[in-house]
């Protein structure tokens, strides 16, 4: 019996309301064609690249596998480190699976695979978050060294460091010479160009429509690569989204409102130097971590009056454990439509995104929500053996993707999972017959 691949490919803040305009280009509608399709899929909370991408291939939510944010609580640095490495995820992943069933794996910006010892072909997704680090020093701690050196030999004059479009077109290249080359029987690949264009002018923006034309024809040379390999045919293909995204007006900075209360402390660089209770910003929402037990709930929540009218809910651990949050915050407080929320005293306690500034970026959309916000779904389009082309799912979790996934190529994980197998989507499965 040949040996199914499994290809997925992530876009990263493509919502199901960005497929009516895929639809009318060449290659999504090649893929919605001979797709199952899941719209209505729920992400985690809060919404959150690093947290989703790794509830998808866990199976598991962000309490569970430990991502539950993309950067770590570390507010005496500018640049805090995010979730890299492959470690610090506390359940099976896909790759684990796959890998000890004696398959090869690629992943290419797929986050939290930082020097994973499952991966054969890996180009982490990471960064320099201090002065004295480059890019070319992280990438080779966190990657796979000898592969990387290899890409970067053929296609590093595509990319400009991390900017966006180009490193799409590095990776997607990467990709493709990895397809033809290496035949990986996993390839997972993050491409976040829409996401980037998204944070920088808005939802519904020309430059994000352009991001899609440009994912489409990124799709199609993917596509004539694994014809050309002659492995679609023996292929699920999967082609997700991990969040959306929402316009904003406004950033908020609630630990002004802390300091004021001398529960934070700062330094003239107005560097945070040490906290009684903080806020961990996640965008559109935002954890309150208490250290002092003498403050109480009433006083943080009297605290939390000066921003009331830019906050829409106010969760407490409990009422966020189905979709993940970390259970160690206080509270958890969702923005309201146009607001999100920064956690540095460096910048003004509120700001308009409207604004240019030359030392950072004010987000013009953004994500992190609440996965029932308003019109803030995403979706699955599922194809290859043992796939039901008609088949069409109006509700699903991000966290039924990565069982699904593993069940297409007739694998599972050792230990039940939060998510389920969509067996809806499948031809022969004999829970869908029931």
């Amino acid at each position: 019996m040949t040996k199914k691949k499994l290809y997925i490919i992530s876009l990263d803040a493509f919502g199901d309301a960005d497929l009516q305009f895929a639809s009318t280009l060449p290659n999504f509608k090649k893929i919605m064609d001979s797709s199952a399709q899941v719209i209505g899929v729920r992400t985690v909370y809060p919404s959150l690249t690093y947290m989703a991408h790794t509830s998808i291939v866990t199976g598991m939510y962000p309490e569970k596998h430990g991502i539950i944010n993309n950067t770590h609580l570390q507010p005496e640095r500018t640049a805090p480190d995010w979730y890299w490495y492959a470690s610090e995820i506390k359940v099976p992943t896909i790759f684990d699976v796959a890998k000890k069933a004696g398959y090869s794996i690629a992943s290419l910006l797929w986050p939290v695979t930082g020097r994973s010892k499952m991966i054969d072909y890996n180009i982490a997704e990471i960064f320099p978050t201090r002065p004295w680090q480059k890019q070319v020093m992280v990438s080779a701690y966190a990657s796979s060294l000898r592969y990387l050196l290899e890409m970067n030999k053929k296609h590093k004059h595509l990319r400009k460091g991390i900017n966006q479009p180009e490193l799409d077109d590095f990776v997607t290249e990467v990709a493709i010479d990895t397809i033809l080359n290496k035949k990986p029987d996993i390839l997972a690949l993050h491409l976040v160009d829409l996401d980037s264009m998204r944070h920088e002018y808005g939802v519904r923006s020309n430059q994000a429509k352009e991001a899609l034309i440009r994912m489409d024809n990124r799709l199609g040379r993917i596509l004539d690569a694994m014809e050309e390999a002659d492995i679609a045919k023996d292929t699920v293909l999967a082609v997700l989204g991990d969040h959306y995204q929402i316009d904003t007006h406004t950033v908020v900075r609630p630990n002004y409102l802390f300091l004021d209360k001398g529960w934070i402390t700062k330094n003239k660089k107005n560097m945070i130097t040490s906290w009684k209770v903080i806020v961990k910003s996640a965008d559109g929402a935002a954890y309150i971590y208490r250290k002092d037990p003498s403050i109480t709930n009433k006083m943080i929540l009297d605290a939390l009056k000066g921003i009331d009218s830019r906050i829409e809910t106010i969760y407490t651990s409990d009422d966020t454990k189905w979709d993940g949050a970390d259970s160690n915050c206080i509270f958890l407080i969702e923005a309201k439509s146009g607001y999100y929320f920064a956690d540095d005293v460096i910048y003004p306690f509120m700001e308009s995104t409207a604004k240019t500034v030359k030392d950072r970026k004010l987000l013009k959309a953004t994500h992190g929500f609440h996965p029932e916000k308003k019109n803030y779904t995403t979706m699955l389009l599922l194809s290859g053996p043992g796939i039901d082309k008609e088949a069409r799912m109006e509700q699903a979790r991000l966290v039924d993707e990565g069982p699904t996934f593993l069940h297409a190529i007739g694998l599972k994980y050792p230990t039940k999972t939060d998510g389920r197998v969509l067996h809806e989507l499948f031809l022969n499965d004999s829970i869908k017959k029931q």
